[in-house]
């Protein structure tokens, strides 16, 4: 199994940056490719960003040229910087981990417990 727990999210002005962090622990061989997803309350988790153990990555259209996924070279800790950020970007975010993009599209991974940014004046 694997276990992954998120942190650095947090309360930032419009504009300002926050970078967050996953860790996963467990059987990480397993894992390939990790990424990140955010929900509001009333709508479906969208995944936001995501990276292979192979370096590739991709973001929603909403987060291109703001955010940015990297991964450390152990490849058990994923990042998530943002940067620019608008109050829609306001969410509970989770990291999610899966042996395949396929499984991180469909976010049939494990989940982390989520952490909160709020992007407010």
């Amino acid at each position: 199994q694997v276990q992954l727990v998120e942190s650095g999210g947090g309360l930032v002005q419009p504009g300002g940056s926050l970078r967050l962090s996953c860790a996963a622990s467990g059987i990480i061989s397993s894992i390939d490719v990790m990424g990140w997803y955010r929900q509001v309350p009333g709508k479906q988790r969208e995944l936001v960003a995501g990276i292979s153990s192979g370096g590739s990555t991709k973001y929603a259209d909403s987060v291109k040229g703001r955010f940015t996924i990297s991964r450390d070279g152990a490849k058990s800790t994923v990042y998530l910087q943002m940067n620019s950020l608008k109050p829609e970007d306001t969410a509970a975010y989770y990291c999610n981990a899966g042996s395949s993009w396929f499984e991180l599209d469909r976010g049939s991974g494990p989940w982390g417990q989520g952490t909160q940014v709020t992007v407010s004046s």
